[in-house]
């Protein structure tokens, strides 16, 4: 039987369209917010169409010291250019990135994870060091 955990992939995101992207300080200031980027096919771009494209992108937080990750935010993404007229015929788009702000007294790490339609799941991460 498969596990979630086996179907979670991740790669060099200058090499792989996937990739969920996080772009936030290394470094965080006690008491101050940080503000967290998350996007995919910062390098190469992945496709926005009816038939191809990412369905959402979710950030979580890893505190140290702590069991489990808390979901910080979740974004669904609708519009990929279907309409009534069939596939790929509206002029809506909507582009695989998001943006939260995060305040933590610890240190941790952030995660995210992304959803391809054809490609499944994918997940990047990045360490958060407060001070």
């Amino acid at each position: 039987m498969a596990e979630l955990k086996d179907l979670l992939q991740s790669a060099d995101w200058k090499k792989e369209k996937h990739v969920p992207v996080i772009e936030a300080s290394d470094i965080l200031k006690k008491g101050d917010a940080a503000k967290i980027s998350v996007m995919v096919g910062r390098e190469i771009p992945h496709p926005n169409t009816t038939e191809h494209h990412i369905r959402w992108i979710e950030v979580y937080f890893l505190a140290d010291g702590e069991k489990f990750p808390c979901q910080a935010g979740r974004c669904e993404f609708t519009a990929h250019g279907e309409s009534a007229q069939g596939p790929n015929t509206s002029t809506v788009f909507t582009n695989p990135e998001m943006t939260i702000s995060l305040k933590t007294e610890k240190s941790g790490t952030i995660m995210a994870s992304s959803y391809c339609n054809i490609h499944g799941l994918w997940s990047g991460s990045q360490r958060l060091e407060v001070k």
